[in-house]
């Protein structure tokens, strides 16, 4: 499947529905302090936390299939990801609980490279807008924590610095 299909996929995935805010209860994590650990399961059932991707740049993706920005945004990350995975980048796209159920969301996870979680748990704060994005360097270090989409341009001010770093 094609770039493009995978997008359209994603499009129809998400068609005819109301984008809206989603709301949790726990403090933001902050900028330039360790990461919160987190304990995921993605939709091929590996369980995965943030040890796991010690050494790596990691991106969290909370995103949502009725959320506009999302739908532009998931297509960029897979296409950033497949260029740059080399280098030691690892994006979890971790689908909202108001998304589509996980059997719905399955074809999608199946054609996408980056790793669709169905499950997620941390303390990773209230998460007001979607999409939001947490970056967290090789050392396990939270470098970025915002909401709204990713830009071609802000990726790459965001994570080469970090990719250029040192493998642990």
């Amino acid at each position: 499947m094609t770039y493009r299909s995978r997008a359209s996929l994603l499009a129809l995935s998400c068609a005819g529905l109301l984008c809206i805010s989603a709301a949790g209860t726990m403090p933001a994590p902050q900028v330039d302090q360790p990461a919160p650990d987190f304990h995921v399961t993605t939709f091929d059932g590996e369980k995965l936390s943030l040890a796991d991707f010690k050494g790596q740049v990691l991106v969290l993706n909370f995103w949502a299939t009725w959320c506009g920005p999302c739908k532009k945004e998931l297509p960029l990350l897979e296409g950033y990801y497949r260029a740059r995975q080399q280098a030691g980048l690892k994006v979890l796209a971790v689908a909202t609980e108001d998304s589509l159920t996980p059997f719905q969301l399955k074809p999608l996870a199946k054609e996408l490279t980056i790793q669709m979680v169905k499950r997620f748990k941390g303390d990773y704060g209230e998460i007001k807008m979607l999409p939001t994005n947490f970056v967290i360097d090789r050392h396990g270090i939270l470098r970025y924590a915002e909401s709204g989409g990713f830009t071609l341009e802000r990726l790459n001010e965001v994570l080469t610095p970090l990719l250029a770093e040192q493998p642990l």
